[in-house]
C-alpha cells in the first residue's frame, strides 16, 4: 500500500522544483486534484496560475482579482500540472483537449506522482509510485471505494457528545441530525459501525438524506449501550467484517481501533484521526494481490484488464453503429 499525505506532496514538489525550467510563464492545474500541486508550484515559482478550462477561455488567477483575461503575447511557455498519472488516460485526454492551442503556446506537462510504466507521458515527473496507492487529498473520491469498509461516527459524520450518547431520545435526535464530515464521491462497499442494530432505521435515513451510497450496512447486534460497553469489542467487530471480505481498505475514525483492525486483518486502515494510513501489519495474500511481491504479475493482470475493457468498448460501439445504420 502506497500512501502520500499533503505534507509528502509538498516535500516532493520542493525537492524536485529545480527540474522546472525558469522560463515558464503560467501554471495550469488539472481539476480537481491537480489544482493543489499547481497552486503550490505557482506560489514557490512566483507565477500566475489557472485551471485548464479557464486557460482555454483566456482567464488566469491573479492576486487581488478572482479572474482576469490574459494577453496571449505575455504567456507563451505553459506548464500543465496534475497530481498523478496512473493508467495515463487522464493526461492523454488533457493533451487532446489542449491540442488546438499548441500553435499558440509551448505547452509542457508535469505530474508529481506517476506509475513506473507511464512516467514518459509527462515532460516532468517527480516520483514513481506503483499502484495500489491512495492520496490524502482525494481518498474520498477514489475509484476503489466500492471495495472499502467505512466507519460512520468520526468519518461520515461527527461523533456524538457525551450528552447526546444517552441511548435514548437525545441519541436518536443525533442519529437523524448529525453534521456530515467526509462524504465519499463514489459508492462504498460496506459500512461497519458499532451503532446498535436497533438504530438501523435512523441510520439508514441519515445516510440516504446525506447522499451516502453503499452496498451493505453492518451494525452491532446487542440490546443496549450497557451491553455494548461490557462487550468492548468495537475493533474486533469491524475487523471481523473486513477480514471476511476481499476489500482492500478500511476507513476508521479512532486511532487505537485502526491499529487493532490492522493488527487483526493484516490489511491497510486509513485513520481520520490523524489522516494516516495504518499498515504496520502486512499479509502475504494482500501483498501478492497489491503487487508488492512479484509486481510483474500485477502489471500483467492490469494489462489484461485494460484490454478486456477496451474490447468491451469496441463491441459496444459496433453494436451502436449497427443499430443506428439499420433500416427502419
Amino acid at each position: 500500500m502506497n500512501y502520500r499525505n499533503i505534507n509528502d506532496l509538498n516535500s516532493t514538489i520542493l525537492k524536485q522544483l529545480h527540474l522546472i525550467p525558469r522560463d515558464i510563464d503560467l501554471i495550469v492545474g488539472v481539476p480537481r486534484s491537480g489544482m493543489l500541486p499547481a497552486n503550490l508550484m505557482a506560489l514557490y515559482l512566483n507565477l500566475p496560475y489557472t485551471d485548464i478550462h479557464s486557460f482555454m477561455n483566456g482567464f488566469i488567477y491573479k492576486s487581488g482579482a478572482r479572474k482576469q483575461f490574459f494577453n496571449e503575447s505575455e504567456y507563451k511557455n505553459i506548464l500543465v500540472v496534475d497530481d498523478s498519472i496512473a493508467s495515463g488516460s487522464a493526461i492523454k485526454e488533457c493533451k487532446k483537449d489542449l491540442a488546438h492551442l499548441e500553435s499558440k503556446f509551448n505547452i509542457k506537462y508535469c505530474a508529481v506522482y506517476f506509475t513506473p510504466e507511464n512516467g514518459n507521458l509527462a515532460d516532468y515527473a517527480f516520483e514513481a509510485i506503483p499502484t495500489p496507492r491512495y492520496f490524502q487529498w482525494n481518498i474520498f473520491n477514489h475509484t476503489t471505494l466500492g471495495k472499502a469498509c467505512f466507519d460512520i461516527d468520526g468519518v461520515l459524520c461527527v461523533d456524538p457528545s457525551d450528552e447526546q450518547n444517552d441511548d435514548g431520545s437525545l441519541y436518536k435526535s443525533f442519529l437523524l441530525n448529525a453534521s456530515p464530515l467526509y462524504i465519499p464521491g463514489s459508492k462504498i462497499g460496506t459500512i461497519v459501525t458499532s451503532r446498535l442494530e436497533k438504530y438501523r432505521g435512523e441510520t439508514e435515513t441519515w445516510l440516504k438524506e446525506n447522499g451516502v451510497h453503499y452496498d451493505k450496512l453492518v451494525m452491532l447486534d446487542l440490546p443496549d449501550m450497557k451491553a455494548r460497553q461490557k462487550a468492548n469489542n468495537h475493533a474486533g467487530h469491524k475487523a471481523k467484517e473486513y477480514q471476511s471480505s476481499n476489500y482492500n481498505l478500511f476507513v476508521e475514525s479512532d486511532l487505537a481501533q485502526a491499529i487493532e483492525i490492522n493488527r487483526v486483518t493484516k490489511k491497510p486502515v486509513f485513520c481520520t484521526e490523524n489522516f494516516e494510513m495504518i499498515y504496520d501489519s502486512e499479509s502475504l495474500v494482500y501483498n501478492l494481490r497489491s503487487g508488492k511481491y512479484f509486481p510483474f504479475l500485477r502489471r500483467y493482470a492490469l494489462i489484461i484488464r485494460e484490454g478486456i475493457k477496451n474490447r468491451k468498448a469496441q463491441l459496444q460501439n459496433k453494436t451502436i453503429k449497427k443499430v443506428s445504420t439499420s433500416p427502419n
